[in-house]
């Protein structure tokens, strides 16, 4: 198995984070972004979208982060991480889609803005952030994990971004579930952290 990934990338981090969760051996693969190795026509054969990550499971190949975690969790028989009854399946999704939407052009847009140099408007993005954050930190009240009574693929979904949303400058000091459940997520046996910059402001304890 392989993923080709790139360690600044907070989507990339989320396979590499359930890969590493699950006890899953494979090959990491750097793809550098900087010299648009990801446009490449050999990396685009892979993913046309021209994105990380990309997992190459002996020639089965599965471009996009949600999507990696639902096959490797239908792979190995992960039932823990991804329920099979419809209310279960049902609130791991609606939580995948959070990741894919608010998460994304929130705490991950704005990390994109001070890493990457990406050009949305920083206040904009930095209160989309708080937004979600706040709605995560109401979820969070009075239970463990996101969607169900145990660690999910949502957990691990939503888990890069809002670890690293400082980076973005978005201060995560007033949301003590978010921070609470964060150490949870590092507490797991198998994780891997998300490699840090020295980009932003200081993390939240």
């Amino acid at each position: 198995m392989k993923l080709y990934h790139h360690p600044l990338s907070g989507h990339a981090h989320r396979a590499r984070l359930f890969i590493s969760l699950l006890g899953i051996d494979a090959e990491l693969i750097e793809v550098d972004l900087a010299a648009r190795a990801r446009k490449s026509p050999e990396f685009l054969k892979l993913n046309p979208f021209g994105q990380v990550p990309v997992l190459d499971d002996d020639g089965v190949i599965v471009a996009d982060s949600n999507a990696i975690l639902v096959y490797l969790a239908k792979k190995t028989g992960a039932e823990d991480w991804l329920p099979e009854d419809p209310k279960g399946a049902a609130a791991v999704q609606r939580w995948l889609s959070v990741a894919a939407g608010e998460i994304a052009y929130g705490p991950c847009a704005a990390r994109l803005v001070t890493v990457f140099g990406a050009r949305f408007d920083a206040n904009e993005v930095i209160a989309r952030a708080h937004t979600i954050l706040g709605r995560i930190e109401a979820e969070l009240a009075g239970r463990q994990w996101i969607a169900a009574d145990r660690p999910t693929i949502a957990d691990v979904a939503l888990y890069s971004y809002i670890a690293r949303a400082p980076e973005g400058n978005v201060d995560r000091a007033a949301y003590s579930n978010v921070n609470a459940w964060l150490k949870r997520m590092e507490a797991l046996p198998g994780f891997v952290a998300f490699q840090k910059t020295a980009i932003g402001i200081p993390e939240a304890a």
